[in-house]
């Protein structure tokens, strides 16, 4: 081996450290194939290290898997960019409509690489030890309760909604139609929605289920 690859491989790759290079290599190879069967070797392979290296580094392959994946979820946020809605402008019904779509996006984008981690529990368990991915530690809901509210401040919402209860809506739209693919094996997953189905769901996020009252 030479100096030169040597010291890459001490060193990471891109001003890295190693730990860093190795997570940065699980993270790329769960992005392009997912995590079912992925290996040590594999990993160590694709960063040039002896699969020893990555004990060195880390607890074991459940704890480098758990890092990686909060890396990948990261990414798939940094590449859709910031939620799509600010209080005040557009309308309520129209930044709604957008967050579903984006949320949607989201999780057609990362659920794909926990499929196959069904049978590693461990590794998911470290994956919800670590802080959330999301809105930098916040999560999904709490972004999109948190501009519910801040509507609601606004007076453009009613002041007896609830905004956590509607995002916890929104968020399980986002699973209820990403996640039966996801099991049934169908990819790529595609986030689209049934004809009609935002429509519906943000006229009844907006008027709610009460009956209309007597006038």
């Amino acid at each position: 081996m030479s100096p030169r690859k040597a010291a890459a491989l001490r060193d990471g790759a891109d001003g890295l450290s190693l730990r860093e290079h190795l997570i940065a290599t699980a993270e790329r190879l769960i992005a392009q194939r997912g995590t079912a069967g992925l290996t040590v070797r594999d990993i160590a392979r694709e960063a040039r290290v002896a699969d020893g290296v990555l004990y060195n580094h880390f607890e074991g392959k459940e704890e480098l898997l758990a890092l990686a994946l909060h890396a990948h979820v990261q990414s798939v946020e940094r590449e859709l960019g910031e939620l799509p809605a600010r209080p005040g402008e557009g309308t309520v019904a129209g930044n709604l409509r957008a967050c579903v779509d984006y949320g949607l996006a989201l999780h057609a984008a990362f659920l794909p690489a926990f499929a196959g981690l069904l049978s590693q529990p461990e590794v998911l368990a470290r994956f919800d030890a670590l802080p959330n991915p999301l809105g930098d530690g916040r999560g999904l809901r709490l972004l999109l309760a948190d501009y519910l509210r801040a509507e609601q401040d606004l007076g453009r919402l009613n002041p007896a909604a609830i905004p956590e209860a509607a995002a916890i809506m929104i968020v399980g739209t986002c699973h209820e139609l990403v996640l039966p693919r996801l099991l049934q094996g169908t990819r790529p997953i595609q986030a689209e929605t049934p004809p009609g189905f935002l429509d519906d769901l943000v006229t009844t996020l907006m008027n709610g289920l009460a009956p209309p009252r007597a006038s």
